[in-house]
């Protein structure tokens, strides 16, 4: 329908008004056929004439003329979240990236319209930026984590020690695993590492399918302190010792803190070689707008 409407209005006196006469006309003539409302026919134009020269296109689908998008990225996900995406992503790469993500991850219309409210987008690509050596050496962390976690979710005070953050996650972890992705799987809290005669407890741990990997979450609630870099790589040593399988890659660590100064952590990672990074979290939705700047800081353009 898309294809059709838009090619008649770049090739015969089709105008702007003849697509709401279409609308009116379909409404008349096919009550029953729900969909076909005057904003929806400019919705099915507009998305033909975004996609229909993409890659995102399968290529044998387009030399062969053909507009069936079954079997391709976006034939996976509902013309629901398709509505989103056109009507809330602003470029290219963000639809794509939000396409992909609705397929893999399986979002209903919720999940994916808390995602683009998050900036989920924006934060990632800032994470991938900030992925600290070695972790820049494993391209297929990209995309995986981010350096600013999002946790409205938990109606936490302003004020909160670390132990009210760890609690509230426990009792939203549905959410929380919304947030980091789903091939977490969460493995325990105050999982229990013995290192010579001494007992230490992470926070946080959790597996990545994808990534076969034990992630460990240590949670702090202030700002980054370099100190704090030594206590996780203490324990991602004895995770990687004593709870990694064979088969298994290196542990990774999230050291989640509520603020950060950029400098300051790269100073202290800067000698690091174990796998970690430093992400902020926040427990309040943030500006997008905000986080559009910083993206577009990094890496230029509009």
């Amino acid at each position: 329908m898309g294809e059709y409407i838009s090619k008649q209005i770049a090739l015969t006196k089709w105008g702007e008004k003849t697509v709401d006469e279409l609308a009116v006309y379909l409404e008349k003539k096919h009550p029953d056929l729900k969909g076909y409302s005057r904003s929806a026919l400019y919705r099915m134009r507009q998305f033909y004439e975004i996609y229909c020269g993409t890659e995102i296109v399968a290529p044998v689908a387009r030399q062969i003329g053909s507009t069936d998008i079954r079997g391709t990225l976006l034939g996976g996900i509902s013309w629901t979240n398709h509505l989103i995406i056109l009507a809330r992503a602003k470029t290219a790469e963000e639809r794509q990236f939000y396409i992909r993500l609705s397929s893999e991850e399986h979002y209903g219309k919720r999940e994916l319209d808390r995602q683009i409210s998050s900036g989920l987008f924006e934060r990632v690509m800032m994470g991938n930026q900030q992925l600290q050596l070695p972790l820049k050496d494993r391209p297929e962390l990209a995309n995986t984590f981010k350096s600013n976690y999002v946790l409205e979710f938990l109606n936490l005070p302003a004020i909160h020690n670390e132990g009210d953050l760890q609690k509230a996650l426990i009792a939203q972890m549905k959410s929380f695993i919304l947030e980091l992705g789903r091939d977490f799987l969460f493995m325990g809290e105050e999982f229990r590492l013995q290192v010579g005669n001494s007992d230490f407890k992470t926070d946080l741990l959790f597996y990545h399918r994808g990534l076969q990997s034990l992630v460990n979450f240590e949670l702090k609630a202030d700002k980054f302190r370099p100190e704090y870099l030594g206590q996780l790589n203490f324990y991602l040593e004895a995770l990687d010792r004593d709870v990694k399988k064979p088969h298994e890659n290196p542990s990774i660590g999230i050291l989640l803190c509520k603020d950060q100064d950029a400098e300051v952590v790269k100073y202290a990672m800067n000698r690091s070689l174990s796998p970690a990074m430093v992400a902020a979290y926040q427990t309040q939705l943030p500006d997008k707008e905000v986080l559009r700047g910083k993206v577009r800081e990094l890496f230029g353009g509009g």
